[in-house]
């Protein structure tokens, strides 16, 4: 998602602009003072982070639930969001079959689209609850529909972030976060269940998408769909930067989108992508710890959803509040506290996590809105949104303040599943929450790599 003049995820046409009291931003200013000094991010494997230690925290069951209950909050949650009722439930669809095998997509039910980015969250889900067949038809769809094949298309070895159902496209240009996930699946898949042949052989294609997304050249040319729309496009990596582009568009302002940062993912790719590779994804696994800081305000750590690259806010012409905290930087909490999680090299994603805690729960953690100014001053829509919910949650994997860290996890357990018409974005987010606080977002180490 986030790509070009996409509508969010999560329409919400409420706006309400509320002026905190002085008092109340006092409060946080306090956070200020805790910001912790400049640290050495170079990779590491840290005895006390999941990957060295093999030991995925639990949040539930530190705060009480068996696991059995644990087993049955997030079975249920894929049986709705996967295949529960078509109509209000779930967003994961069978599409018939080709030469490959079964096909299904996973659509934007508010947008009435299949984007890369659900797509890539779908398949990663799958991996991680062990659901083969679903896997692999959401990868065939994507490869038969989505992928660019064409080595003279803009997009060539890319995929185009929104189709419609049909496997028409909305567009044919790429947004780099759904490569990222598929790069991460993938290598999952072949650690999970071995590789098979063709679209199949899952590390050969991370393998050649990784690469493709630091090293693939600028091509200028038509889109099939629309002759007449000619687009330039390269990689998806700014390899000076060492940072994921929000587009790989070369005829827009080049920048970030913080919420695709994912050193968690990088520090991975620096130890199994192709030998040639791994230099650069330490290197972006370190420049994004320090991004995390920039472009996160010091008392709030709410993140803008567009960034230039020394984190400073993008406002974009076609989304002028990309330089608030809306929908795409929900993820960023998430994508640092993983980052802790997985690895513990980097203190000051602690800190992070407990200033936006703190701020979320003055806001009130029953009521807050889901679009602010960066310092948390102005409320701008107050819709209070599953996914946010869940991203919070799961910034609890890197608090230190464990009541209060606690009181988001409860919020993540007691909330419903989403159904209607915002079920996608948020029901993407309440799963992938619930795996990442179960413990059950998990590594999977190629066997190569062991």
């Amino acid at each position: 998602m986030g790509a070009y003049t996409r509508i969010d995820s999560l329409t919400m046409p409420i706006h309400r602009t509320s002026l905190r009291r002085v008092t109340h931003l006092l409060l946080f200013a306090l956070a200020a003072c805790a910001t912790a000094s400049h640290v050495s991010t170079t990779t590491s494997t840290s005895p006390s982070g999941a990957f060295a230690s093999g030991h995925y925290r639990n949040l539930f069951a530190e705060a009480g639930h068996s696991p059995s209950e644990v087993r049955q909050k997030l079975d249920a949650a894929f049986a709705q969001l996967f295949h529960g009722d078509s109509a209000t439930q779930t967003v994961f669809y069978w599409t018939g079959s080709n030469a490959n095998g079964r096909l299904a997509y996973l659509s934007d039910i508010n947008n009435h689209d299949v984007r890369s980015e659900g797509m890539s969250y779908g398949m990663m889900i799958a991996v991680q609850m062990d659901k083969k067949a679903e896997f692999d038809a959401l990868w065939n769809w994507a490869r038969t529909y989505m992928y660019h094949a064409d080595p003279a298309h803009p997009a060539y070895r890319f995929f185009s972030w929104s189709m419609k159902v049909d496997g028409t496209p909305n567009s044919e240009s790429p947004a780099p976060d759904g490569e990222e996930y598929w790069v991460m699946s993938l290598y999952f898949a072949s650690a999970r269940w071995g590789d098979g042949q063709g679209i199949y052989a899952y590390r050969a294609m991370a393998d050649s998408l990784s690469s493709a997304m630091i090293h693939r050249g600028v091509i200028t040319g038509p889109w099939k769909s629309r002759p007449q729309r000619v687009a330039t496009e390269g990689n998806e990596f700014n390899v000076e930067h060492h940072m994921v582009r929000f587009t790989p568009d070369m005829r827009r302002p080049d920048h970030t989108d913080p919420s695709y940062h994912l050193p968690a993912f990088y520090e991975l790719w620096a130890r199994w992508a192709p030998a040639e590779d791994r230099a650069f994804w330490r290197e972006a696994t370190r420049t994004s710890r320090d991004f995390f800081q920039r472009t996160t305000n010091p008392v709030t750590a709410l993140a803008p959803e567009y960034a230039n690259f020394d984190g400073t806010p993008v406002s974009a012409n076609f989304n002028p509040r990309s330089s608030t905290f809306g929908p795409d930087a929900w993820r960023t909490a998430a994508n640092w506290s993983v980052d802790w999680s997985w690895w513990a090299a980097d203190p000051r994603e602690r800190v992070l996590s407990d200033r936006i805690q703190s701020f979320f729960d003055r806001a009130g953690i029953a009521t807050y809105g889901n679009r602010y100014s960066l310092d948390g001053a102005t409320e701008l829509e107050t819709t209070h949104a599953t996914a946010l919910v869940a991203t919070n949650a799961v910034a609890s994997l890197a608090a230190t303040d464990t009541p209060r860290a606690r009181r988001f996890v409860d919020a993540l357990w007691n909330a419903e599943i989403p159904s209607g018409q915002f079920r996608y974005y948020d029901g993407m987010w309440y799963m992938m929450g619930l795996l990442h606080c179960a413990g059950e977002y998990r590594i999977w180490t190629p066997q190569s790599a062991r």
